[in-house]
């Protein structure tokens, strides 16, 4: 049986995270003391203090939910726990999922998602974009009322989050049209999200194209650990192609329902996720309730997962 560590992307962020950790494991600020020199302030107390709103910004977000799931893989290593088979992450996420396959450095990977974060905020005027939350619906349902609404606008299904849980992302306006073309198939609950950025839709080509420039200079090279990423469920191992998929996944859907249902296909029988809060872990229960998913809060769950990978080996 094969394992996997899989790292969350946004919405796992709040103020406190990781403060129990970082009682026991000096790791955990060494490295976010290693992100706030790159980023001129001080990422730990941000996170513990606040305030939320702040935190949220998605400027800030990705840094610090990068850091949290880098400290805590470092973490891992200096208990020497087994090595996955896979690495896998939802969206965000995928940058530290980089890092732990030796792929990106740190210190240039916090570079980088400051700079996507960035970019994404600048890509579209603040209230002419929206994101909203599909329950209930079939995928295809999705995207067919996202078609019907979209009327020369931009909108689109953008996140397969887990069967029957779909993230719309576009225009203000599209957005709103194909709540109520959701609404009107059936869904459970078609609500916007608390967010001004739309990810993972073409409004976002043009910050793709700025992120392109950012990550010519960065040296990445092939992971030692395979990585099924967001925009094609594949797993992929060179650098170029690592890359590459990096760049598209910025403006292109995030694919996490079939991205787990490849770990499970090459084998993967337990996972772990690495990072703040447990929302990839409620997703997996919905998407392959066989799939066990540890977390890695403190000492004990820590040694629970050494011990759950070290025996499915």
């Amino acid at each position: 049986m094969k394992s996997a560590f899989i790292f969350p992307g946004q919405g796992s962020q709040s103020v406190g995270m990781l403060a129990g950790a970082a009682e026991t494991w000096p790791m955990i600020t060494e490295t976010f003391d290693e992100a706030s020199n790159v980023l001129g302030y001080d990422l730990w107390d941000l996170c513990q203090n606040g305030p939320a709103e702040e935190l949220n910004r998605t400027t800030v977000t990705q840094p610090a939910l990068l850091t949290a799931s880098v400290a805590l893989w470092r973490q891992w290593c200096l208990a020497e726990g087994p090595r996955p088979d896979f690495v896998a992450g939802h969206s965000l996420g995928e940058y530290s999922a980089l890092v732990a396959a030796e792929s990106l450095d740190f210190v240039e990977a916090v570079k980088l998602v400051q700079l996507r974060g960035e970019l994404m905020q600048d890509a579209v005027p603040a209230g002419e974009g929206r994101m909203a939350a599909i329950l209930g619906l079939e995928d295809a349902d999705v995207k067919s009322a996202c078609e019907e609404a979209a009327q020369g606008d931009v909108v689109s299904a953008v996140n397969f989050n887990a069967p029957g849980q779909v993230v719309v992302a576009g225009s203000a306006a599209a957005v709103d049209r194909a709540i109520e073309a959701c609404k009107e198939r059936g869904a459970r609950k078609a609500m916007p999200l608390p967010v001004s950025v739309p990810s993972h839709c073409a409004l976002m080509k043009g910050a793709a194209e700025q992120l392109a420039e950012g990550l010519s200079d960065v040296r990445f090279t092939d992971a030692m650990i395979p990585v099924v990423q967001n925009v094609n469920a594949g797993e992929a191992t060179t650098a170029d192609e690592l890359k590459d998929n990096l760049l598209k996944q910025l403006y292109s859907p995030v694919l996490w329902t079939d991205s787990v249902r490849t770990l499970v296909d090459h084998g993967v029988g337990v996972a772990v996720e690495c990072g703040a809060g447990r929302v990839l872990a409620g997703l997996i229960k919905r998407i392959d309730r066989k799939l066990p998913v540890h977390g890695i809060e403190d000492p004990d769950s820590l040694a629970k997962a050494v011990e759950a990978l070290a025996g499915s080996r």
